[in-house]
């Protein structure tokens, strides 16, 4: 079963939401759909963000989003990547991975400096994930890949 990413639209909203929704969770949050369809339906909306959605079998899988910020000494965008989320079905099938490999595309073809993101230090199976895919730990950021 192949796994394609593609940039998320409007026709997305509903599938992305339920897996905004179980992502929030995931880190603690009460249920709360409405709120996660909200949310983001006004990133997208307003360009504020940029969503690529994993699909298996047609069906929405995961989900990674990316949000513009600026480096003024590269004089370059670079992307924060807030969010990255598979459903607990489709994990171990590559599909966190294709969606890594996804960002990294999109941002080097907008020109890109490079992508940073976060995780907790205890999150050994994203950290593993991470280094996997050529991110790199480093003191100010928990992994970056420079572009």
């Amino acid at each position: 079963m192949a796994t394609t990413i593609s940039r998320a639209g409007p026709a997305d909203l509903d599938a992305l939401a339920v897996l905004f929704d179980a992502y929030r969770q995931f880190y603690g949050q009460a249920p709360d759909l409405a709120r996660a369809r909200q949310w983001l339906r006004e990133r997208l909306r307003f360009g504020e963000s940029v969503v690529l959605v994993a699909r298996r079998n047609g069906t929405a899988a995961g989900f990674v989003q990316l949000y513009p910020m600026f480096s003024s000494v590269r004089t370059a965008r670079t992307w924060i990547l807030n969010d990255l989320y598979v459903d607990a079905a489709a994990r171990r099938n590559g599909v966190a991975r294709a969606l890594l490999d996804a960002a990294a595309t999109f941002a080097r073809e907008d020109g890109a400096a490079g992508i940073c993101l976060e995780t907790t230090r205890d999150n050994a199976a994203a950290r593993a994930l991470y280094r996997d895919a050529g991110w790199h730990e480093d003191a100010t950021q928990w992994y970056s890949l420079g572009l």
